[in-house]
């Protein structure tokens, strides 16, 4: 979470849809991807001002971090955690959604 804020966002004038103001809330999503599809995910992340990190069993790590999500097991079911939204990351990661 950014200082100054309690929803994990950050706000300026020029990111005014990137972010809503009400959530609060910690999300999670289950997806699969394959080691192919990492560089447009981890791109896709980066455009987020908020953390998400992206786990299996007990590991845990940045999605924003090529290194660490290629390091990830592609044939478990991975987990997302983020407290922000932004519209083009959540109709991305819909793609690896799974149930």
């Amino acid at each position: 979470m950014y200082a100054g804020t309690s929803h994990g966002c950050l706000r300026t004038a020029n990111m005014k849809n990137m972010c809503r103001k009400d959530v609060d809330i910690m999300r999670e999503r289950k997806i699969k991807m394959t080691p192919a599809e990492v560089q447009n995910f981890v791109n896709e992340a980066s455009k987020c001002d908020f953390d998400i990190d992206i786990s299996y069993n007990h590991y845990t790590v940045d999605a924003k971090s090529i290194l660490g999500v290629m390091g990830l097991d592609f044939r478990s079911i991975l987990t997302l955690q983020y407290a922000g939204y932004n519209d083009e990351f959540e109709s991305y990661v819909s793609r690896f959604a799974v149930a």
